[in-house]
């Protein structure tokens, strides 16, 4: 499908509403803009994990260029995602890219080729493993969000299941990246400790004010 953008503002959206794909204007906080919304935006923290991933040791790594490759491939995925949540069911087109078993397929092959290497857990993950690890998390929780989403348009008989189907996978193979590469770059996980004790901090003391004494006549 050819695209041609030749302005970047419209003013159309001005006054609260926005079109969707065929045309129809709704207001921009339609739990449709939220849902796409949503899934635009974890393709922004994925692009953010993406410009971590090339940056100094990381790329040089083969697993950062690994996970690189796949995240850029799911980049592309969600634009289509995002393009058929934008789509109501009445506006749909002949050659439009729609989220499906094979799509959700290949999401649970990614997962089965990391999962091996990591060993079991034995309690839950904090958001943790250093910087890609805790990006990872990030994208895996607005994932979540865009899926809640999509679950409601998928009730209501507004969106296909395959949407909140794909993102519900998304979000366990994003959760599965995270640990394998906090593994593979030496980052440690945090796990959750269930009535773990505050921290005691280190006070400094007070210095003692000494009363001056009288002096001798």
């Amino acid at each position: 499908m050819a695209i041609r953008i030749n302005r970047v503002y419209t003013r159309t959206g001005d006054d609260g509403k926005t079109a969707l794909v065929g045309g129809r204007r709704v207001a921009k906080d339609n739990a449709r803009i939220a849902a796409y919304g949503d899934v635009d935006e974890l393709n922004s923290v994925i692009g953010l994990v993406r410009a971590e991933l090339s940056e100094g040791a990381n790329k040089r790594r083969k697993a950062c260029r690994e996970l690189d490759a796949t995240l850029a491939f799911i980049q592309q995925e969600l634009f289509d995602l995002g393009s058929e949540l934008a789509t109501p069911p009445e506006d749909t087109y002949d050659g439009m890219i729609r989220m499906g078993d094979a799509q959700v397929a290949r999401l649970e092959g990614f997962i089965d080729a990391l999962q091996p290497e990591l060993g079991p857990l034995k309690s839950f993950v904090l958001p943790s493993g250093g910087r890609l690890g805790a990006g990872l998390h990030v994208a895996r929780t607005v994932c979540r969000r865009a899926e809640r989403w999509a679950t409601g348009l998928v009730r209501k008989g507004k969106a296909e299941p395959g949407t909140a189907k794909y993102l519900n996978r998304l979000s366990d193979l994003l959760f599965v990246q995270a640990r394998w590469i906090a593994l593979k770059t030496g980052h440690k996980e945090t796990l959750w400790q269930h009535g773990l004790e505050p921290p005691k901090l280190a006070r400094k003391k007070k210095a003692s004010k000494k009363t001056p004494g009288k002096k001798k006549r």
